[in-house]
């Protein structure tokens, strides 16, 4: 069997003394992993790197083999990250993350999602925030989506800047007065009624909040800790924070 589809490439370890094997993010079919011969090649290094926009020829005998795989470059979002030390934690820390989603099983949304924060990679000012919300997209495609339209104890939706860390559901302030200490910061620009400049501590504290779920709800119960590189996207938007 064949297809051709486009993905972003999320890993790449060694096969033998030329090939590689790369693990790609699809639009149609998901992560998919495929050998590639000459995969440590001058020529298709420059591909094989984490982030990249290719377009990728899957084939073999059988669909539950590993099969081989062809890629082109579409985009190098991977070289554009070089430049700048925290686009690629965020480029590290996204390819990671989108590698907790079961293999082969399509999620076109968050593929168009990452796609959309990845053409803002170039723009400090935007992608971070986005990044918040990829995160939010991949606990959704994961199955443990938070509810932040509305308080838990009283439904009301205005003046919501708490989540519970045991629901994922968003509290007023009201309701929240008593517990405050024990919830969750939710920054306003993930709250639909507002709209207010991002600031960077809006954003860490977003990324401490999906962290948190991601951390609680998806690693641990596998037995994994949270990926370095999104640790150290945390770390240097912190670092900002307090430079400010």
């Amino acid at each position: 069997m064949q297809w051709t589809d486009e993905g972003v490439i999320l890993s790449v370890r060694p096969h033998g003394e030329t090939a590689a094997v790369a693990e790609i993010f699809t639009r149609e079919h998901g992560r998919h992993l495929g050998l590639v011969h000459g995969g440590r090649s001058g020529r298709l290094r420059p591909v094989l790197q984490i982030g990249n926009h290719v377009e990728a020829v899957w084939k073999a005998r059988l669909a539950e083999h590993l099969g081989q795989v062809r890629v082109e470059l579409r985009f190098g979002y991977a070289a554009q990250a070089m430049e700048d030390v925290l686009a690629l934690a965020g480029l590290s820390s996204m390819c990671a993350l989108a590698r907790l989603l079961p293999e082969r099983d399509p999620h076109p949304s968050l593929f168009e999602v990452t796609l959309f924060v990845l053409g803002f990679l170039d723009d400090a000012a935007v992608w971070p925030a986005l990044m918040v919300r990829w995160e939010l997209a991949l606990l959704d495609e994961l199955g443990f989506g938070l509810d932040l339209s509305s308080c838990a104890a009283t439904g009301t939706k205005q003046d919501l800047v708490y989540v519970s860390p045991k629901s994922g559901r968003a509290v007023s302030t009201e309701a929240g007065e008593p517990y405050k200490d024990k919830l969750l910061r939710l920054p306003t620009f993930l709250v639909k009624s507002r709209h207010e400049t991002i600031m960077p501590q809006d954003v860490v504290a977003g990324l401490t909040l999906t962290g948190h779920f991601l951390e609680t709800r998806v690693l641990i119960p596998r037995g994994e800790e949270m990926p370095e590189a999104s640790m150290r996207l945390r770390e240097l938007l912190e670092r900002r924070v307090k430079s400010t």
